[in-house]
């Protein structure tokens, strides 16, 4: 579910009517996601296209060596153009967000990373990924003081 501030009442109805259906179908849990944004669907598309023009101005080049995976494409990517290209796309569309999990941890790559609110998504991850370190960031102290930094 998406906040009331992002949905009007036929949205919301919608969203409400999808997890009806899903139960009536046996689905082993429908529920409305408490998110702070409707991430992942057309409701997202004009934050999307401002977003997109804030990174075409700051992303010219990848770093030496810096390889981005796209959750769109479920596959690395190291083109700026198409990393500003699948954020943009992954704002608005459905994401392949298991495939890049998993497409991560059998690439190596053992340490994750979940930037924002909350740490739904670690738990995810630790069950995608066997033997994954995953370290939840929720706020600059986060960020700060876990590597010995200073406010």
């Amino acid at each position: 579910m998406v906040p009331a501030r992002w949905l009007s009442l036929a949205h919301k109805a919608a969203v409400e009517r999808a997890v009806e259906i899903a139960r009536a179908k046996g689905a082993k849990r429908a529920m409305l996601l408490p998110v702070s944004a409707p991430f992942h669907c057309a409701l997202m598309q004009p934050a999307a296209d401002v977003m997109a023009e804030a990174l075409a101005k700051g992303i010219r080049q990848a770093a030496d060596g810096a390889v981005g995976r796209a959750t769109i494409l479920a596959k690395a990517i190291d083109d700026p153009a198409e990393i500003v290209r699948s954020l943009h796309r992954a704002s608005h569309r459905t994401v392949r967000w298991r495939e890049s999990v998993v497409y991560m941890a059998s690439a190596g790559v053992t340490n994750f990373y979940e930037v924002g609110a909350g740490k739904v998504l670690s738990g995810l991850i630790r069950r995608l990924a066997e033997g994954a370190v995953v370290t939840a960031v929720g706020s600059p102290e986060d960020v700060c003081c876990r590597h010995g930094g200073r406010n």
